[in-house]
């Protein structure tokens, strides 16, 4: 009969790998917050932030360019023939400026347009550990509970039956060194 019986004698390791779970559930849980909390600030900053700090300073530009022109016209215009030098290398920075500004307009309507392509997959990434943790994970815990209570239950039944004819056991010798 002996074949059959479990040697159970502690279930403080399912307790403590249960105790862990616990605390590696609420650190994902966290991580994942701070993960899709920076992936939606990321895409406000490019969607909202970023174009309209752009589109802003291309207006600005675009004002500022035409200004130059007009210095320039007047300039010419005037009998300072001689030095629109300065004018010219005016409307050359503002046209300069309005290029730079166009360019990261461009690439900001790009990322706009790429981002969700791109983060989407990963976004449905953290979505399955996030139902992997919701679900999946707390059925693990709780099966880790039934098993230790079960375990529990079947030590206090053989410790009864195997204490009146047990002697109890003799400590092992130390090695003598």
């Amino acid at each position: 009969m002996a074949g059959n019986q479990a040697n159970v004698t502690s279930v403080d390791a399912l307790d403590a790998f249960r105790a862990g779970l616990i605390i590696f559930q609420s650190k994902a849980r966290r991580a994942l917050d701070d993960a899709t909390d920076e992936l939606r600030r990321t895409r406000m900053w490019l969607q909202h932030e970023q174009r309209t700090r752009w589109e802003n300073e291309m207006k600005k530009r675009m004002r500022a360019l035409e200004a130059a022109e007009q210095e320039l016209i007047s300039a010419k215009l005037s009998s300072l023939r001689d030095n629109i030098t300065f004018q010219q290398n005016a409307v050359r920075k503002a046209k300069a400026a309005v290029a730079e500004a166009e360019e990261k307009l461009r690439m900001i309507r790009k990322w706009n347009q790429n981002f969700d392509a791109i983060a989407d997959p990963m976004a449905k990434r953290l979505e399955g550990l996030r139902q992997f943790l919701d679900f999946n994970l707390p059925k693990g815990i709780t099966y880790l509970v039934h098993a230790a209570q079960t375990l529990e239950a079947y030590a206090e039944v053989q410790a009864p039956k195997d204490a009146p004819n047990a002697a109890p056991a003799a400590e092992p010798e130390a090695p003598s060194a």
